[in-house]
């Protein structure tokens, strides 16, 4: 007896939810199918007037438009983070900066030769 009504109470629920789902959906938008049939037939037509020149052509600039897309984009969409290029962009920059700082000066009496030849240019310069 238990069991029956815990298994009407499940059935109960689970039609609940899913009359509560197919309320939940909204009209499709109307599209009108005579207008995309022609648009359809349109450029097939054209295709089949292209000479195989044109189909090569046109398949490498819708290939090279593509390429283009993925790569302005795959940075942000890659789980990884950003694209290897990019992170060796980001090294060489970095490295380039770590090259362009002055080396540290190993004791004292170097540090204050630096220093006073420093002063020396810049009283020279002003």
């Amino acid at each position: 007896m238990n069991k029956l009504l815990i298994a009407l109470i499940a059935g109960a629920f689970a039609l609940g939810s899913v009359a509560a789902m197919a309320d939940d959906k909204t009209p499709a938008a109307p599209v009108d199918q005579a207008k995309l049939k022609a648009e359809r037939d349109a450029a097939k037509a054209k295709a089949a007037a292209m000479t195989p020149e044109e189909k090569a052509a046109a398949k490498k600039a819708k290939r090279e438009a593509r390429q283009k897309e993925l790569g302005t984009s795959s940075a942000s969409q890659q789980e990884g983070g950003a694209s290897p290029q990019a992170e060796a962009a980001a090294g060489k920059k970095a490295a380039a900066e770590s090259k362009a700082q002055p080396k540290a000066l190993p004791d004292k009496a170097s540090k204050q030769k630096a220093l006073s030849e420093t002063e020396k240019k810049a009283g020279a310069s002003q």
